[in-house]
């Protein structure tokens, strides 16, 4: 036997559910619980009370073929009666005068018949005989064998089967209105959204944010209606101290309440502290997570609306076939046993004490399938009425400063919509949690609390420039505090995808460099004002174009602009460029990038450019000719490009001063000739190429100060390169040079010379006569030994030696009065082999004695 409680238990869920289930669903769960209760009683009540008592029809009532055994004898019937618990007695009653049937009861237990009567039986049925009344020659075995026949064969199935019936459907509607809660696929989606949910809830921050909300429509209000006073159930103290509350890039929208229906009340402190931050910042992403993974499908609706239909189409098919049997339930029964052999009767009247009471809990029970029915006929049409596959979030932006909160689909508005049957708030709240707005304030909080202003300026550095320097790296966003730095140089703000400058640093007077990596920051009105009046240098690294802020190009006072991304031909119109117009002081601009041509559109900053750096990943760069009209440009690098020739469009740029093509793929330099026309050319670099050769053509650049060549494949250095007497650097390292021409001593302004990587054995005495060289490397030669007239370059303060084959230094080394350790590299042993004296005046910049060389 089942409990009451065990059987009502199949109808429970766990309670964290109840907030999915609306008002039908519970009321259907209730009539369940009432259903199960029905059969379980109608159950008990049959196992221990149901029976059927029959009696035999005799002649005179249905014309029975029974003929007596005598002419004198006649047919008697045996009656047996009790009273209380008072002894059975057994009477005989004359055939005219009995009654056609028995007694109401009959004892259930007795022996079986086919024993054969005993001396009680013969004395009782003497006592029969004595009393009037006829015999019916069936004794008691008899009786209890006919009904168990007609219980079977009389009673309609339904009388006998309507307990089970009920639990059985009653089990079935239950696992119907639950089977969504079990189901593999969508009970893990549902226990996710619930305790989600619940956390939202109960969250610090959600009160936090609704609070706030409140305090700024409060506000808006006031000075709307110059009113003096706030209504009694908002509280300003939420925004006193509080780190977002000043915080002008978020776009505020009252939050309105009723006075009649205060939502929430407004706590009195509304800081939160660490822990409670970081678990809204976890919740933030637990909702982004689950609304990603959600409204990709909709098997939760599909589910739920089965379920409803396999509900209602149950309740039509109940009530259909059990109102046909509600009649069939009866008192009287007629039986015909076939058992005349047995018992010698043909028919029997038998009576059904359950009867009465089995068709008022049918009734009963068809009333609950009604009621149960109707409900399930309203929830179709509530999930057919409105589209439940869409949610709007509508009323809460009006109501909230938080508009930004997206409208979803599928099955995340499908719980949402459950949700709003058991109340409206859990949405509500649950939608702070959707909002990027609100987000932003919550990082903006933990934020200004991890990073205060001592943190901060312990994070400054001094750089190169001797410049004083912050660098943030993946922050949520941009600390308040950075602005109180007010001595700042340089901002740099790496990583910080959520970067907004406020109206707060127009305090940093001393800034005017900033560099904004993958870093799309958003600036306000005011703090753009200030940039663009006071911000000299900007640099932007992107990975896709949509990532420069649009302000960049309206900084009208800007000067250097380093923009580091990918801005392939397919997407230069994106890049805005056409916009650098608005850029009227700009000098420099250097774009790190994969370019297949200049951007026409940089033409338009060509006026006053005058420094152009296009840095290319080995993308090669077809089309120069918009270089032909930046005739004010006088530093140009065009490297990693993969240029094969010196590109024409450059020898139309007069005021050209220094010209840079590090890395690219040129062979031959024979255009070197066209150079002659640009008068004010004083630095070639043709560094880390492929050229084998230089043309004499090159004496006609009269005004080359430096000429870098190293990292490329020269084999001879001709004598029409030291020719050009206002040279000061010559580099020619990492080629295959062997020998140093001695045409070298027309050199005599020379100053630095490198040629570090080569094939030199010997060093030219012409070479000491560059007496203004202050460096000279001369590393990783074949060089077996230094002329002692080394020591007539007297301004020389490097020299790198090391990396030959030298068995000493020559001591004239000492004469070399600017020449320190520090300066000369070259290897320990070598050192050593100096005198003494030598050793101590080259130590004198360290301050300690010398000791091992070191």
């Amino acid at each position: 036997m089942f409990t009451l409680a065990e059987v009502a238990s199949l109808s429970d869920i766990q309670p964290t559910y109840r907030i999915l289930k609306p008002w039908w669903d519970v009321f259907m769960d209730y009539l369940a619980v009432v259903m199960l209760m029905v059969a379980i009683f109608a159950g008990t009540m049959q196992l221990t009370k149901d029976q059927v008592v029959c009696l035999p029809v005799l002649q005179s009532t249905v014309n029975s073929k029974i003929q007596p055994d005598t002419a004198g004898k006649a047919d008697f019937t045996t009656v047996e009666t009790t009273t209380g618990q008072e002894e059975a007695s057994m009477r005989t009653v004359p055939f005219e005068s009995a009654p056609t049937l028995a007694p109401d009861i009959l004892l259930s237990r007795a022996t079986s018949s086919q024993y054969p009567p005993t001396e009680s039986d013969q004395e009782l049925k003497k006592e029969q005989k004595d009393s009037s009344g006829r015999k019916t020659n069936l004794d008691f075995q008899q009786y209890v064998f006919i009904n168990q026949m007609c219980y079977h064969l009389a009673l309609p199935w339904y009388s006998k089967y309507f307990p089970y019936l009920v639990l059985i459907h009653t089990i079935i509607l239950i696992v119907s209105s639950n089977f969504w809660f079990k189901y593999p696929k969508t009970c893990s989606k549902i226990e996710h959204f619930v305790s989600i949910l619940g956390k939202c809830f109960e969250s610090p921050w959600t009160t936090k944010a609704l609070s706030e909300t409140a305090c700024e429509d409060s506000e808006n209000k006031q000075r709307l209606t110059g009113a003096q006073s706030l209504p009694k159930y908002v509280s300003t103290s939420s925004d006193e101290g509080s780190p977002s509350a000043s915080t002008p890039m978020i776009t505020k929208s009252g939050f309105k309440f009723s006075a009649d229906k205060p939502m929430i009340e407004i706590p009195s402190v509304t800081i939160l502290d660490k822990k409670d931050g970081e678990q809204a910042k976890a919740l933030f992403e637990k909702v982004r997570k689950f609304r990603a993974h959600v409204e990709d499908s909709d098997l939760i609706y599909k589910l739920y609306v089965g379920q409803t239909v396999i509900k209602t189409v149950k309740f039509i098919f109940i009530l259909c076939y059990t109102a046909n049997f509600v009649n069939t339930i009866s008192f009287e029964h007629i039986c015909n046993p076939k058992v005349e052999h047995l018992i010698g009767y043909t028919q029997f009247e038998c009576t059904h004490n359950m009867a009465y009471m089995l068709k008022k809990l049918l009734i009963s029970y068809i009333s609950l399938i009604c009621v149960y029915g109707f409900i399930c006929l309203y929830t179709l049409f509530w999930l057919f009425r409105i589209p439940l596959k869409e949610y709007s979030f509508e009323k809460v932006r009006e109501e909230s400063s938080f508009s930004d909160i997206p409208d979803v689909k599928n099955d995340f508005a499908f719980l949402l919509h459950m949700v709003d049957q058991y109340d409206q708030l859990y949405s509500k709240r649950f939608g702070v949690f959707l909002s990027e707005v609100s987000e932003n304030k919550l990082r903006g909080i933990s934020l200004n609390h991890e990073w205060t202003y001592e943190k901060l300026r312990q994070h400054v550095s001094r750089n190169a420039q001797d410049k004083q320097e912050l660098h943030l790296f993946m922050l949520s966003g941009v600390p308040d505090a950075v602005f109180d730095l007010t001595d700042l140089d340089v901002l740099k703000l790496e990583l910080i995808p959520e970067a907004k400058i406020t109206a707060k640093i127009s305090q940093m007077t001393n800034l005017q460099e900033l560099h904004l990596y993958h870093c799309p920051a958003k600036v306000e009105q005011t703090a753009f004002s200030f940039l663009r009046d006071h911000l000299r240098c900007l640099h932007v690294k992107f990975t896709d174009v949509a990532e420069i802020p649009a302000w960049v190009y309206l900084l009208k006072t800007l000067r250097e602009l380093y923009l580091i991304g990918n801005l392939n031909s397919e997407n230069n119109k994106m890049i805005g460029l056409e916009s650098l117009r608005e850029l009227r002081h700009l000098k420099i601009l250097h774009v790190k990038s994969n370019l297949t041509k200049i951007p026409p559109n940089i033409t338009d900053v060509a006026p006053h450019l005058t420094k152009l750096v296009i840095h290319n990943d080995g993308t090669k760069l077809v089309v120069l000719n918009s270089l032909k009209k930046m005739t004010n440009v006088a530093e140009l690098e065009l490297q990693n490009c993969e240029l094969e020739r010196i590109p024409h469009a450059i020898f139309s740029l007069s005021n050209l001063q220094e010209l840079d093509l590090k890395s690219n793929s040129i062979r031959t330099i024979e255009e070197i000739i066209s150079f002659q026309h640009l008068k004010r050319l004083t630095c070639l670099k043709l560094w880390h190429n492929k050229i084998v050769s230089i043309p004499s053509s090159i004496t006609h650049i009269k005004n080359l100060e430096s000429l870098y060549l190293s990292n490329n494949k020269l084999e001879t250095l001709p004598a029409a390169v030291f020719s050009l007497q206002k040279l000061r650097c010559l580099d020619v390292s990492y080629n295959s040079i062997a020998v140093i021409p001695v045409e070298i001593g027309l050199l005599q302004n020379l100053q630095h010379f490198h040629i570090t990587g080569n094939k030199v054995d010997n060093l030219p005495k012409q070479l000491f006569k560059c007496v203004k060289l202050r460096t000279l490397s001369l590393g990783q030669n074949c060089i077996t030994s230094i002329p002692d007239k080394v020591s007539q370059l007297l301004q020389l303060t490097y020299l790198e030696l090391k990396g030959n084959c030298l068995d000493r230094l020559p001591a004239t080394l000492g004469q070399c009065q600017l020449l320190r350790k520090s300066g000369l590299i070259v290897e320990d042993h070598l050192f050593d082999t100096l005198p003494s004296e030598v050793k101590e005046v080259l130590n004198q910049d360290t301050g300690i004695p010398f000791a091992n060389g070191i």
